[in-house]
């Protein structure tokens, strides 16, 4: 194990261990979380240490957290109490087993399974005038792991203080799996004024894209009408879906280009395009979607949601289209009003590649 991450409470009672802080969801489960928490039972007082893992939806500061109110939301939280040990002795992972023998008898392991219907990391970015104790808490879905001393794992009424807790964020995260052959759509449309129809056809060369690559576009035109196409737009949407209460979608364009070309009546057409969605060139936009990280490393734009389509999903989910938008236009005094726009979507999957080994 080249890593270990701890974290020890403000008492220095409890130390919290993990050997990692990325956790892969692999669609039809997702890897374990294991760790242990080091226990000095001369600090407890009689009472019981208790691990939990929380996914949340944070909408501000712990800060801000000052009248009462809560900013943040658990979408899913288990709890487990290891010391004393709740259920004798239980079969040790691999990780568990180096741990201990870093940390000694002290050391308690604990192990979570979560649900495959939850949300990755994802952070909403702050715009540009957002700063402060609100930039450094972006809204978004983030992941727990909190240790505390406690006489009950969930009595309302009992106050723990922060000096007897202590806690190491983790991500949840998706790679991309086997690539396949891209999407294709497809679509005919007539004008007033003109008895044919221009047809359209666009496809992805394959179906997932990494982030920071290229986006290969391959579009068919057969214009049959008299007009003109004398421009096209290649643009990304970025669709992103808060779901909590409600379900409200946000659409975001993050990568848009516009090609001249000179399509004439009766004629076909065939050519590819390319175009890079980057966070970098995003800035700007507030309430982007971008992958969740731990503390100030770099980000990108936030990967494609997977999921079995089963099972309801709460927190934040993603989804891309690519879209082509050919803008056809007449000739004579009627060429302005009998103009008109043919648009292609195409659903795009944009991802980190699996790391190898």
């Amino acid at each position: 194990m080249s890593k270990v991450f701890k974290k020890t409470s403000g008492n220095g009672t409890l130390a919290l261990y993990l050997g990692r802080r990325d956790f892969v969801d692999h669609v039809d489960r997702v890897d374990i979380v294991d760790g242990l928490v080091k226990v000095d039972p001369s600090g407890l007082n009689g009472r019981k240490v208790f691990v939990y893992l929380a996914c949340a939806f944070r909408y501000g500061s712990d800060d801000l957290d000052v009248i009462g109110l809560s900013f943040r939301r658990d979408i899913w939280i288990k709890k487990v109490q290891v010391y004393p040990a709740a259920d004798g002795n239980p079969t040790k992972t691999p990780m568990q087993e180096s741990l201990l023998k870093k940390v000694g008898e002290q050391g308690c392991p604990f192990s979570f399974q979560m649900p495959t219907n939850l949300p990755c990391s994802v952070s909403l970015h702050p715009g540009p005038n957002d700063n402060g104790k609100f930039l450094s808490q972006a809204c978004g879905v983030d992941f727990e792991v909190k240790a505390y001393i406690a006489k009950e794992a969930s009595n309302p009424d009992e106050v723990i203080d922060k000096k007897d807790t202590c806690r190491l964020m983790i991500r949840k995260i998706q790679f991309a799996p086997t690539n396949k052959a891209g999407p294709k759509a497809d679509i005919s449309k007539q004008f007033m004024m003109s008895d044919k129809p221009i047809h359209v056809e666009a496809s992805l060369e394959k179906e997932i894209y990494y982030h920071g690559d290229p986006i290969t576009v391959i579009l068919k035109i057969n214009n049959e009408t008299s007009k003109t196409v004398k421009k096209i737009k290649v643009s990304v949407d970025q669709l992103t879906s808060v779901v909590l209460y409600s379900s409200d979608t946000y659409t975001k364009e993050v990568c848009s280009e516009e090609f001249t070309e000179n399509i004439g009546a009766n004629s076909t057409f065939e050519k590819t395009f390319q175009i890079t969605p980057l966070l970098s060139n995003n800035k700007e936009k507030r309430g982007l979607a971008v992958d969740g990280k731990l503390k100030d490393e770099d980000t990108n734009l936030a990967s494609t949601t997977l999921s079995q389509g089963d099972k309801e999903m709460q927190g934040i989910i993603v989804h891309y289209k690519v879209k082509v938008t050919v803008t056809a236009s007449g000739g004579g005094l009627l060429g302005g009003l009998t103009g008109s726009d043919v648009v292609v979507e195409l659903p795009l999957t944009l991802m980190s590649p699996k790391p190898a080994g």
